[in-house]
This record gives structure tokens, C-alpha cells and sequence, in this order.
């Protein structure tokens, strides 16, 4: 996405935030397919997971977001 790597289900508002701060990292990704994240919703929000994108690049890995499950 314009020049950044995008892995998993990371959510729009992440990848707009990307966009808009262009952060000098390659890209985002969320780990695993916690249930509640974008492709992953469930009409039962018991069962939705907290989880975090990461961004990483040549300085490593870092937490861009965290996304806490409304239960």
C-alpha cells in the first residue's frame, strides 16, 4: 500500500494512520487471525481477542496499535 507492506488483518484505521504519518518503517502486520479483527468479526463479541499490530523495519519491531476486545 503506496510503498508499505501490509501482512494480515490489520485494521483501516491503522493503515490510514500509516499513510497519514508515513512512520519510517516497512510495514504492519498483526500476528496469528485473533478473532474480533477485520475478516475475523463474530457476532459473539464474548469470544473476540485483544490484539496488537506491529510495525517492523530495518530498526526492528514495535507495537503500532493496540486493539482491546469490547466485550
Amino acid at each position: 500500500v503506496d510503498g508499505y507492506v501490509v501482512e494480515g488483518h490489520v485494521p483501516a484505521e491503522d493503515i490510514k494512520n500509516l499513510l497519514s504519518n508515513r512512520p519510517k518503517v516497512l510495514g504492519l502486520a498483526v500476528p496469528e487471525m485473533p478473532i474480533g479483527s477485520p475478516g475475523m468479526e463474530s457476532s459473539d463479541r464474548s469470544i473476540h481477542e485483544d490484539f496488537d499490530v506491529i510495525s517492523f523495519g530495518e530498526s526492528g519491531t514495535q507495537v503500532f496499535a493496540s486493539h482491546r476486545a469490547r466485550k
